[in-house]
C-alpha cells in the first residue's frame, strides 16, 4: 500500500471515528489501519496485537483488546466466530461501515481450511419480510457457508 492510499485510508477512519463521537487517538487509529489493511484476513486480537506493536512499539495488549472491544461495540469492526476456537475481526468496506451495513459472508472449505468471503448479500428481501411479519428490527447477521473450495474441489474430483 502506498504512501497516497494509507493517506485516504486514515482520512476514512477519522471519519468514522468522528461519526459516532470519539476521540481520535493513535491507538484507534493504529487497530483500524491494521484491520483496514488486512481486509479478508480475519485476525485474532493477538495478531492485531502483533501488527500493533510494529507500527507504535510499547502499545500494551490490554489496550489493543479494549479498542477492539469499543470498536467493535460501535459496529465499526465486525467480531466473527468461523469455529476454529478463535475470535477473529475484521472491518468492511469503510463506506458501508459508515452506513451501518454488513454486507459480507465468509465460505469455509471443510477441507483445506480456507476463508473466502462473500460480498454479495441476498437476504435482504428475507430481513425485510421478516421484519414485516414479526415487526423485529434485524440489525445483523452473519452468514457461514461450509463446503470445498475451488481446489479442494478440483482435487477430490466433486465437480
Amino acid at each position: 500500500m502506498n504512501s497516497k492510499e494509507r493517506k485516504k485510508i486514515e482520512e476514512e477512519l477519522k471519519d468514522l471515528l468522528r461519526e459516532k463521537g470519539l476521540k481520535i487517538t493513535q491507538q484507534r487509529l493504529i487497530v483500524l489501519r491494521v484491520l483496514a489493511e488486512n481486509r479478508g484476513k480475519h485476525l485474532t486480537a493477538e495478531e492485531i496485537y502483533r501488527e500493533t506493536c510494529g507500527i507504535l512499539p510499547g502499545i500494551g495488549l490490554a489496550t489493543v483488546y479494549r479498542t477492539i472491544q469499543l470498536l467493535t461495540q460501535l459496529e465499526l469492526v465486525d467480531r466473527i466466530n468461523l469455529d476454529d476456537g478463535f475470535v477473529r475481526y475484521e472491518i468492511g468496506d469503510l463506506e458501508e461501515k459508515s452506513a451501518g451495513h454488513h454486507r459480507h459472508h465468509h465460505l469455509i472449505c471443510i477441507n483445506c481450511g480456507k476463508i473466502m468471503p462473500f460480498e454479495h448479500d441476498l437476504l435482504d428481501n428475507l430481513e425485510c419480510s421478516v421484519t414485516d411479519t414479526t415487526g423485529f428490527i434485524i440489525r445483523d447477521h452473519e452468514v457461514k457457508f461450509y463446503g470445498y473450495c475451488a481446489g479442494c474441489a478440483k482435487k477430490l474430483k466433486l465437480n
